[in-house]
């Protein structure tokens, strides 16, 4: 059985493995300090939130999210971060995860969740495609570091 909680010190550990490895997954590394920093935010749950999905006690996924306003609606959550554990991938874990997000969300009164992901992410698009629906936006970044 899946539970879906928020982290608590006791899921440091497993949490920034899991952590560890989406941000591998997506060819980047980060600095000791984001990892401590992004904690601290999701431990003080006012900026940014976190939630972990535990299978027989483990921790085997985590999502990242956090509302903002919206210019043209009612405010919107953005869900930055979704990771699963490769050994329990196929299990129900994303989608339960997902839906989580989704139901905070509703709580804080939010239009709609919406998240991106690499074109190239096919297993992760075949879960996206069932729960949500892909509406032909692209999207860009412009970097501001140096």
């Amino acid at each position: 059985m899946i539970s879906i909680s928020k982290l608590t010190e006791d899921d440091r550990a497993g949490w920034e493995r899991l952590f560890r490895a989406y941000i591998a997954f997506y060819e980047r590394e980060l600095p000791q300090a984001v990892y401590d920093q992004s904690w601290q935010r999701f431990q003080a749950a006012t900026e940014i939130h976190a939630l972990g999905a535990k299978l027989d006690g483990e921790l085997v996924g985590i999502t990242h999210f956090l509302k903002h306003p919206h210019t043209n609606g009612p405010d919107v959550c953005y869900l930055q971060d979704l990771f699963t554990s490769p050994e329990a991938r196929g299990k129900g874990v994303a989608r339960a995860l997902i839906a989580a997000v989704a139901e905070w969300a509703r709580e804080q009164g939010c239009a709609r969740v919406y998240w991106s992901t690499r074109e190239s992410n096919t297993t992760a698009r075949r879960l996206y495609d069932q729960v949500a629906t892909f509406d032909g936006f692209i999207l860009y970044k412009l970097g501001l570091d140096g």
